[in-house]
């Protein structure tokens, strides 16, 4: 696959790369909120049983020195865990009875 976005052992999940390679916690976020629970459910079936071959594979270079590809596939997995609580506890985007609230994350770890 010439566009492919993630490693080529990974291609089973490059329908949700477009959409969940997210490079920040806030795009993340905005992808959530967007996102029906029926397409998060999907992306959450089909990487959860990848998960761990992802991480083992991302763990075989030094976190500073990700090829793009490995880094989409790290980015995929922090995309992972912002879809679980959705998915495992809530049913719904949005973190139940916190009404308005929100919180901005100023500063972040990379990558």
């Amino acid at each position: 696959m010439p566009d492919a976005l993630l490693p080529s052992q990974f291609s089973d999940l490059e329908p949700y790369a477009q959409k969940w390679c997210l490079a920040t916690e806030g795009e993340r976020y905005a992808a959530r909120l967007s996102t029906p629970m029926s397409e998060m459910q999907a992306f959450y079936d089909a990487i959860v049983p990848r998960a761990e071959a992802a991480i083992a594979y991302c763990d075989g270079f030094a976190l500073d020195k990700l090829p793009q590809d490995a880094l989409n596939l790290l980015h995929l997995l922090y995309s992972m865990v912002m879809v679980s609580f959705p998915v495992e506890a809530w049913g719904q985007a949005r973190i139940p009875d916190t009404g308005a609230a929100y919180l901005d994350l100023v500063i972040e770890p990379t990558p």
